[in-house]
């Protein structure tokens, strides 16, 4: 399809965009935050004596809601239900004043005291136990095969344990709200990415219908999967707007967007691998766990990417959290497969380097011909083009498999490969064209753009379908008047709404009896009608088809390729070029899917070398709450990097024949450069992330 700019990106330049926290009201009232400042306890008291010109709520002053849907909706904990501290930073009073400035100095002026403060109870301290709760996202274990008689009958064995860090989100945007009951409607200008969820969730814990909930929420500055749930600040504004009788607008800071917004959190992950000489896998198993909140039991799907990446007659996985004592973790770009694939595609680079066989030839290999663990057919999978394709494009064939036999001067030069996969998140989507009596087209749809360029695909769907000029095509996008999309998040948007753009699209031709490429205009009029509105809507098998459908296994896939450079003297490391190839259905605008893959490599080299939410052990709380102690990737740290996509048009994943793709470009990256590590120094780092102290 025709590369197409973005729609939005005029509005963003000029500042016509508008965002959660610019939405004002009459009347405003605005909040801050009192947080804990222990891990645990009681509130024994709130002294609010120094407190002026503000009004401080707490657990007393709000009204009851009800409790909080079954996740993955939320946070099962609701701000100021009570006066139980579950986590440093948790909310335990609010403060409304008539500005910023006097709400941020009345917070500061209010003195809480504790009780039954303890230590928290700290990841690596707390018991493997398996996961209960809606978090998880199919079976904790899954099996088939002997993994025993697996073992056993291999001529090598890898077995190694791998870690992942604690990481933040950190859009540009904080989250936002500004909260307006008007009569019995709540009207909520918010910072999300799934405007439908949100409306639901809310409209639960008040107990009013779901049209009373109105969600206004067109542009969001960046969300990585920190606005996908409904967290607690959201109902505390609009708790706190119905006790006032005024509007209230909530903007988090950024320290309490690191403990109100969630985070991915930190995992230890066993793989052992066992191949016969000829590089043949004979057995895989995948053992994950993952810190979680003592509620809701968040859980890493690490090891869901192991079931059906590669061909092994016996495979067993088993996940498993510990409960600690700390905010609540979320998806972020790339859940699941984002910490999952390191350890496994470290390891295959393992047994590689132990059989003495090239490493891609090793993946190619072990191909499967159907989904391993279930048997089904794929519905499309291109992984070993995309190996082929990228190795030629790196020039993987000039490789000396010797570590530590590239040299650049003061650097030792690495090269690694690692395979990269993602399931494929599928929601039901709606949309609405309108055209009118000059042929112009209009998309509506509750979508939220967040940064990906949303509206582009849009227009290039319903143009494409229509066979008009997309120029000729407007979109507007989160109006709750709108059809409802599932969520912008997952990498799901692509298939659902560009699916139900597509029906949307073939409504109209069929309502004016014609075809792709005639005059719009000139239908209606034959017609005799002044505009035409039409409704599409498409939804999976179920309400949420992650994966695997009832008869095939749906995923995307590709391959990257990196080359590092580190100073011997130093220990310094730099990615100096990377090669990505992926297969991710049909791309419907290429400029855009360049653009996500490129951001997707940049994320991994974040996740790989410099990201790390350090967690205090003795204050219970995460140490740096800003972008000063939360190192992230800058363009300095970025050199070469070339990514593109082979042909692979699944109709199986939707109509439009799309698959997700932004968070594929994410998985994947860090393993590729852990190998490539590996192949510069001879040193083999398994915990992520690489530092300097690993390296000298």
């Amino acid at each position: 399809m025709k590369a197409l700019t973005r729609l939005d990106g005029p509005a963003k330049l000029t500042g016509a965009a508008r965002y959660a926290a610019d939405a004002s009201a009459p009347g405003t009232l605005t909040a801050a935050l009192v947080p804990a400042t222990v891990p645990t306890g009681r509130v024994t008291s709130i002294d609010t004596s120094q407190v002026v010109d503000a009004t401080v709520l707490t657990h007393h002053d709000l009204p009851r809601l009800t409790p909080m849907p079954s996740p993955p909706l939320g946070h099962s904990v609701l701000p100021l239900r009570d006066d139980l501290v579950h986590y440093e930073g948790q909310p335990v009073a609010v403060v409304l004043a008539d500005s910023w400035q006097q709400a941020r100095e009345a917070a500061r002026q209010v003195r809480v005291t504790y009780d039954d403060v303890r230590p928290p109870l700290l990841f690596g301290q707390a018991e493997d136990v398996v996961p209960h709760s809606d978090h998880l996202l199919g079976e904790a274990d899954e099996s088939t095969g002997d993994l025993q008689a697996g073992l056993a009958a291999a001529d090598r064995i890898v077995e190694a344990t791998y870690t992942t860090a604690n990481r933040h989100h950190n859009p540009m945007e904080p989250w936002a709200v500004l909260a307006e009951w008007v009569d019995d409607e709540l009207v909520l200008h918010a910072s999300v990415q799934a405007a439908a969820l949100t409306q639901a969730v809310v409209a639960e814990l008040f107990g009013v219908p779901a049209d009373a909930v109105r969600v206004i929420c067109p542009f969001t500055g960046g969300g990585f999967g920190s606005k996908g749930y409904v967290w607690p600040a959201l109902p505390l504004a609009a708790a706190a707007a119905r006790v006032t009788g005024r509007p209230v607008k909530l903007v988090l800071t950024r320290a309490e967007m690191f403990t109100l917004s969630g985070h991915q959190p930190a995992t230890r992950q066993t793989i052992t691998l066992g191949a016969t000489a000829d590089g043949r896998l004979t057995a895989i198993r995948h053992l994950s766990s993952n810190a979680a909140a003592r509620v809701d039991d968040y859980t890493e799907n690490t090891t869901h990417g192991t079931t059906w990446l590669y061909a092994s007659p016996a495979i067993h996985t088993a996940m498993r959290v510990q409960r600690v004592d700390r905010p609540q973790p979320t998806p972020m770009r790339a859940p699941h497969e984002g910490p999952g694939i390191f350890p496994l595609e470290s390891a295959m680079d393992e047994l590689a380097h132990e059989l003495g066989i090239d490493p891609v030839e090793l993946r190619i290999r072990n191909e499967p011909a159907a989904d391993p663990m279930t048997g089904r057919p794929f519905s499309s999978r291109k992984l070993v083009e995309c190996l082929r394709e990228g190795a030629r494009r790196f020039g993987w064939s000039e490789r000396d498999p010797e570590p530590r036999s590239m040299r650049d001067g003061h650097d030792l030069v690495g090269w690694g490969v690692a395979a990269a996969t993602m399931d494929t998140f599928r929601a039901p989507s709606a949309a609405r064209v309108r055209v009118d009596a000059a042929g112009r087209v209009t998309v509506e749809t509750g979508a939220q753009e967040i940064g990906t360029g949303l509206p582009a695909m849009v227009q290039a769907v319903a143009a494409e379908t229509l066979g008009c000029d997309p120029e000729s095509v407007q979109v507007r996008h989160g109006d709750p008047d709108f059809p409802g999309h599932g969520g912008t998040m997952g990498s799901m948007s692509a298939m659902g709404l560009g699916s139900a753009v597509q029906a949307a699209a073939r409504e109209v031709l069929d309502k004016l009896g014609a075809d792709p490429g005639d005059p719009l205009a000139d239908a209606l009029a034959a017609a005799g009608l002044p505009e035409l509105t039409a409704e599409g809507r498409w939804a999976p098998e179920s309400s949420l088809a992650a994966g695997r459908s009832a008869d095939h296994s749906i995923h995307t896939y590709g391959a990257i390729f990196v080359e590092v450079r580190v100073d011997e003297d130093l220990g310094l490391l730099r990615m100096s070029r990377a090669v990505g190839r992926y297969a991710a259905g049909r791309i419907l605008n290429p400029l855009a899917a360049h653009s996500q893959m490129t951001g997707g490599l940049v994320w991994g080299y974040g996740q790989a070398v410099l990201e790390h939410s350090v967690f205090e052990p003795a204050l219970g709380r995460f140490l740096s709450k800003n972008l000063a102690g939360y190192v992230v990737p800058v363009n300095a740290d970025i050199r070469e990097l070339d990514v593109a996509f082979v042909p692979d048009d699944d109709r199986l994943a939707s109509p439009v024949g799309a698959k997700g793709i932004g968070e594929l470009g994410a998985v994947g990256v860090a393993a590729a450069i852990a190998n490539a590590v590996f192949h510069a120094t001879g040193r083999r780092v398994r915990d992520l992330p690489i530092k300097i102290a690993d390296l000298l």
